[in-house]
């Protein structure tokens, strides 16, 4: 353990899987007691085992984030009485992404997507963000996506809902920065862990990028570490691309 977020007390949600828990279990590292959410005790407990054996300091609250104030709320009052009466650094990460295209998704579909991916996220910030400014101050780190900035012919109901919190992560800077509340944004490229002699349907989506691949979900738990930490005290209102380039440079072959 290096310390970078030495005694930090984190909230990470949808951690029990791919970037979530590689997050968590990179702030376990550098020192922070991290809560550990998710919908599944099976995978939330292995998770907290893992960081435990490492000799981290890990708690698994079960939560159900499907965009009631209620839900979000409850959320943020046990992960505070959890971490001993407070959170300094909340990861905004649980979110679901159905592939659809626009004319094939109904109406439910369309509910459900924004109400976990945008609605969970807005009251739990709206719960946690004031009582990280009483307390002094705090770090909040959204997940957005590569394809709120990039079109791509499918997922349009999932790229917008990650563009409303890219815009909401430049809103929360304004309205909490002031009061001590550093909020930032990690948008990702594709990104998961490879399975021997299986290919990733994203695997394509990153060809002619510098990367020149799909990355892994410790390249962006680095970054969470970065923008969660006191290095990036100075580091408000970005979204930070960690997508192999992917929206900023193309590469020609020859």
């Amino acid at each position: 353990m290096s310390g970078r977020l030495q005694d930090k007390r984190a909230l990470v949600t949808g951690a029990t899987s791919n970037i979530g828990r590689a997050i968590a279990e990179r702030f376990a590292a550098e020192g922070a007691h991290v809560v550990v959410s998710g919908r599944s005790a099976e995978r939330g407990t292995e998770v907290v085992d893992a960081i435990r054996a490492r000799g981290g300091r890990a708690d698994f609250l079960r939560a159900d984030l499907n965009g009631s104030a209620e839900a979000s709320r409850a959320l943020a009052e046990e992960a505070a009485s959890v971490l001993g009466g407070g959170i300094d650094v909340l990861v905004n990460n649980a979110g679901i992404y159905p592939g659809d295209s626009t004319a094939d998704t109904d109406e439910k579909s369309f509910d459900h997507v924004y109400a976990v991916n945008v609605k969970a996220p807005f009251f739990l910030t709206a719960a946690i963000a004031p009582a990280m400014a009483e307390a002094g101050g705090g770090a909040i780190v959204n997940l957005g996506s590569w394809i709120a900035r990039l079109g791509i012919p499918i997922g349009a109901l999932y790229s917008s809902s990650k563009g409303a919190m890219e815009t909401l992560t430049r809103a929360w800077a304004a309205e909490f920065g002031p009061r001590g509340v550093r909020v930032n944004a990690i948008s990702p490229g594709v990104v998961h862990t490879p399975v021997p002699g299986e290919a990733h349907p994203g695997e394509a989506m990153m060809n002619g990028t510098p990367a020149g691949g799909v990355g892994s979900p410790e390249a962006i738990a680095h970054a969470a570490v970065y923008l969660a930490g006191d290095e990036a005290a100075f580091v408000h209102g970005i979204v930070l691309d960690v997508d192999g380039g992917r929206t900023t440079a193309a590469v020609i072959a020859a």
